[in-house]
This record gives C-alpha cells, sequence and structure tokens, in this order.
C-alpha cells in the first residue's frame, strides 16, 4: 500500500511540467553558471592600464616583470590622456592606472641612494587595487636585491658569497594534507546539491495542503487505507526523488567537471541520509504549516539561510566566527562538510560518521514532529 501511493505520487510529479526544471533542471544551471563564473576568477588576467612617460629599456623591463610576476594584460596609453584616464578613475570605470615618470631609467641607473619611483592611480573602492600593488612592492623587492648584488659584487664578493647573503632566511615547504586539491567546482557541485535537495520540501508542501484542500486526505476515511500508510508513501515517493536529484547532480559534475567523488560508498550512504533529512523536514513542515504560503515562507527560510550559514555557497572560514558556530546547529553544514571531507580530503564512512549522525538526529526529529502533528492534519482536513 504504501509503495502504491509513492508509485501515484511519482506518476503525478512526472506530468507536472515544472517540476522537472525545479529539482533537476535548475540546479544544474546554477552549477553550469557558479561553476563556470567563480572558476575563471583568479584565471582570467587583470588588465593593467599605464602610460610610459620614460620610454626606456627600463621602463620595458618594469613592465615585462610585472606581466610576468603578476599575470596582467598589459594596456598602453598616451601621456596626453592621463587627465581622462583619471576622470574615469574618479567615476569608477577604471580601477588603476600606473604611470612610469619621465627620468625612471636615469633614477635607477644613479645607484647609491636614489629612488626611482613610479605613480599608481587608484580606485578606493576597488578590490583588484592590493593585488597590484603587492605585485609591484615584490618587483621593488627584484630591484633592491640586484642593487645588493651589485654593491657586494662591487666589494669583491664572489658569486657563492653573494648568492648566501641573497638567499631568504625563511623557506616554505609546501606540504598538502588532502588527496585531491579543493576548487571553485568541488565546493559549488556539493554545496548546490545540498541546497536544492532541501527545495523538495516545496513539492512536499503543495502535494498534502492540495490533497487537503480538495478533500483527498478526508476521503482516506472512507477507504480501508491507513492514514499513516498515506503518510509514509507520501514520505517514501519525495525521498525517491531526492535520491535521484543528488544522484543526477553528483554524476553531472563528475562528468561535466571532472569532480572527484572518492569513496562512492560513503558518498552513495551521506546521499540517502540527506535524502532522509531534507525530506523529513519537509514532512514535518507539511504537517505544521497552515496554508501553502506559510510554507513556501519557512522553506526560504530553511534553504536559502542555510545555504548561506552551511557554507553552501562559498568556503566557511570567510564568515565571522559567531556565524561559524551558528552553522554547526544546520544540517547542511554537516552534509557539505561530509561531502568535502569525502571528495577533497580522501575520507570515507568511518570520517563522516559524526555528520551522518547529526543528519539522522535531524531527521528522526523530524519525522517524529510530523508523526505527532499528523492526527492534527488530518482533523483538520476533515472539518
Amino acid at each position: 500500500m504504501i509503495f502504491s501511493i509513492a508509485t501515484k505520487e511519482w506518476k503525478l510529479l512526472l506530468k507536472e511540467k515544472g517540476t522537472f526544471f525545479w529539482l533537476l533542471l535548475m540546479p544544474v544551471m546554477f552549477i553550469v553558471l557558479f561553476g563556470t563564473v567563480l572558476g575563471q576568477l583568479g584565471s582570467t588576467p587583470q588588465t593593467l592600464t599605464y602610460i610610459d612617460m620614460d620610454r626606456s629599456s627600463a621602463s620595458e623591463a618594469l613592465l615585462a616583470s610585472l606581466e610576468a610576476k603578476g599575470g596582467y594584460k598589459l594596456e598602453a596609453k598616451d601621456a596626453g590622456t592621463l587627465d581622462d584616464e583619471l576622470s574615469r578613475i574618479r567615476e569608477g570605470k577604471l580601477s588603476s592606472l600606473l604611470v612610469i615618470p619621465k627620468g625612471f631609467d636615469g633614477a635607477l641607473a644613479e645607484g647609491g641612494n636614489s629612488q626611482a619611483s613610479v605613480e599608481l592611480y587608484s580606485d578606493a573602492a576597488s578590490d583588484t587595487v592590493a593585488g597590484l600593488r603587492s605585485t609591484l612592492e615584490n618587483v621593488a623587492s627584484d630591484y633592491r636585491e640586484q642593487r645588493i648584488d651589485d654593491a657586494l659584487k662591487s666589494a669583491g664578493a664572489n658569486e657563492e658569497s653573494r648568492k648566501q647573503a641573497l638567499q631568504s632566511p625563511l623557506r616554505i615547504e609546501d606540504k598538502p594534507q588532502n588527496s585531491t586539491e579543493g576548487n571553485t567546482v568541488t565546493q559549488v557541485v556539493p554545496g548546490y546539491t545540498v541546497m536544492f535537495v532541501f527545495f523538495v520540501m516545496i513539492s512536499m508542501i503543495r502535494r498534502f495542503v492540495n490533497d487537503k484542500t480538495t478533500g483527498m486526505t478526508a476521503r482516506l476515511r472512507t477507504t480501508r487505507m491507513s492514514p499513516l500508510n498515506y503518510l509514509l508513501g507520501m514520505w517514501l515517493a519525495y525521498l525517491g526523488v531526492a535520491l535521484v536529484q543528488c544522484a543526477v547532480l553528483l554524476a553531472f559534475g563528475h562528468f561535466a567537471y571532472d569532480v572527484q567523488l572518492g569513496d562512492l560508498t560513503a558518498i552513495a550512504i551521506l546521499v540517502f541520509m540527506l535524502a532522509l533529512c531534507g525530506t523529513g523536514i519537509g514532512l514535518a513542515l507539511s504537517m505544521v504549516v497552515r496554508g501553502e504560503n506559510q510554507g513556501m515562507a519557512f522553506v526560504q527560510l530553511i534553504t536559502m539561510g542555510g545555504a548561506v550559514l552551511g557554507g553552501l555557497w562559498f568556503p566557511l572560514e570567510y564568515m565571522p566566527k559567531a556565524m561559524q558556530t551558528v552553522s554547526r546547529f544546520i544540517p547542511q553544514y554537516w552534509a557539505q562538510k561530509a561531502f568535502q571531507d569525502i571528495m577533497v580530503r580522501g575520507d570515507h564512512l568511518v570520517g563522516i560518521l559524526p555528520s551522518l549522525a547529526v543528519l539522522a538526529a535531524f531527521a528522526v526529529a523530524c519525522v517524529a514532529i510530523a508523526l505527532l502533528r499528523f492526527r492534527g492534519f488530518m482533523k483538520s482536513a476533515m472539518s
């Protein structure tokens, strides 16, 4: 009987034109959009607008160093356009302008205590200027080391001693501890998979509210079907939907973006617990809310608020400490953490047991609320 109700619900969902879009196509579109846009951040070269008033070999060497170290795409402007470029900065149309003044080559060649200078005009509201300033400081450090090397060479120091003098006292040994390098896609694919599982609650609430308002729920009393079988059958239907949704989205991430899923057994169990949790919350809401509009408001709060606090849109470490503490009390955080543990850190089932326990606790608590409220839901349907 329970499976028959679930089958009936699956057939109804397949007939609804919007179901495929909201549950599968829209999540895929989000993954493609944000995976593509955010994945390009840092890889697309920034344009460095400059005016070279010196036009010397030294200024050309400086620009070449900036291009090599910072990965900038150089865009030259004539000296006569300086005022126009500064106006563009003040209007927010240009983030920065580098000006190499006349006499740069001569000041650089003088040596001693002389300093060559460049002028960096910038928009204070731009976030890209800090990177350019850091690159300029790195280039300046190279010039300083070259000057020290020339001074040591003039003093008669041999090549080995000069090399030792210029050697940094700090050495960085990069020792990554994760089995897979994390990137934007490993954040976006599991993040939006978790997020859209909770959107299944919209369909659940609509179905329960519609059955109640059309008298479908009341007519259960005139049949041999147990009301509890109706509740469990509806839950089974949307549990299956959530499982298929997760499988499709993770498979899309794997084949379209080469996301390494890691231990598939652990992933499968995690997906099952996530689906139990998401549909369990949906079941509880369906029994508690008084109408569809109220239900939609709760769903938006849970899905969107949980996406932000759970670290589904961006890494959690970007958030204030207080918000990171709050995130431990929502299921999305534990689902995303478990996905990251498996896909990035190489964990297996044992490593994600705490996350599975939290998701199970949410599912059990919400199903218990649904069962406690089910009698009241049936009574309201009869009135």
